[in-house]
């Protein structure tokens, strides 16, 4: 029930926002909030700043940071844009129209009600199914050891049937931890020891281009410099410390960055899964102990189009996603 977007339109017509409900409260930005109760961002700014001075309200309770992606001239950039919850809009409502404010409350409050009681009945259902899902699960290992056990099976046989019944449980497991919002960046390799770099992955691009039959004037060529952005974002610090340390985290943004700038004439989706299948073997994890890819041709064709097609606000699950099914947890 995270992250959906509504629409609040005032009683006389004249305010219309995106409401985002997530956390089980409702969440703005400052442009929003100026919006909603028709004042300045700067009058809104000046009424936060005193509500946190005074501490009627704290940051750490009222504030939450969300990066998305802008269009600025003719690319992508990635900014972080500060949303503020109920309790802090609400605050900022009485100070500058106590009407609206007193509104938006009782709007907000029924909202929220019904978000609740239906969050309840969706999560209820989806935790009956998983509790399905997981005696299935049990069933199946009880039954494939009395097999192996009373050897009914070869070795080869019982190796395949219990590689299947784990790669049912990673599934399950990483399913469970996106259901309950505990899917985390975890279990990567660094350093890396190859660095991309913008001449490197221009020139592999010829070449796949060349040895694909792609090659065309339009297919690669660069539209303006935001490939050469997207590259550099996947090395970027703060404070002196890289913001993504792992191969599996560079590999995520890399193939999120270049499939969301669009910065090539034509080819953006094929050239953003080369290159993420590229970095990865050249950082020699793209494969298995046993050989096989860490990540199934069909799955990464599903999640380029997947992101392709996504919202800015859903980079975050995204990349988590990747870097999960990436790993060293996927072996």
């Amino acid at each position: 029930m995270d992250n959906q977007i509504i629409i609040y339109k005032a009683k006389d017509g004249r305010s219309s926002v995106e409401v985002n409900l997530r956390q089980e409260t409702l969440w703005l930005s400052l442009q929003q909030i100026a919006t909603l109760f028709e004042r300045d961002k700067s009058v809104v700014s000046r009424h936060i700043r005193n509500i946190f001075a005074t501490s009627e309200l704290s940051p750490e309770a009222t504030v939450a940071k969300n990066a998305t992606v802008q269009t600025e001239g003719r690319r992508q950039v990635e900014r972080t844009i500060e949303y503020y919850n109920l309790d802090l809009i609400l605050s900022v409502g009485y100070r500058v129209n106590s009407k609206r404010g007193t509104q938006f409350r009782i709007w907000a409050t029924q909202v929220l009600r019904d978000h609740l009681l239906n969050g309840y009945t969706v999560n209820e259902r989806r935790l009956r199914e998983q509790v399905t899902r997981l005696k299935e699960l049990q069933a199946t290992v009880d039954l494939l050891g009395r097999v192996i056990q009373e050897r009914h099976l070869t070795g080869d046989e019982a190796e395949g049937l219990l590689k299947v019944v784990t790669d049912y449980s990673r599934a399950l497991s990483l399913l469970d931890q996106y259901d309950h919002q505990q899917l985390t960046i975890r279990d990567t390799t660094s350093p890396t020891p190859f660095a991309l770099t913008y001449d490197a992955a221009h020139a592999a691009i010829a070449k796949m281009a060349a040895q694909s039959g792609m090659h065309s004037d339009l297919f690669g060529r660069e539209k303006d410099q935001s490939f050469k952005s997207s590259i550099g974002a996947i090395y970027q610090t703060f404070g002196g410390r890289e913001l993504y340390p792992s191969i599996e985290e560079k590999a995520a943004h890399l193939l999120y960055f270049v499939v969301k700038n669009h910065s090539f004439v034509d080819g953006n989706k094929r050239i953003a899964a080369f290159l993420f299948v590229w970095f990865l073997d050249a950082n020699r994890i793209l494969y298995r102990s046993d050989g096989t890819k860490r990540l199934a041709d069909n799955a990464l064709v599903a999640l380029t189009l997947l992101i392709a097609e996504s919202k800015p606000s859903d980079k975050d699950i995204l990349i988590k996603v990747l870097v999960n099914m990436i790993n060293r947890g996927n072996v």
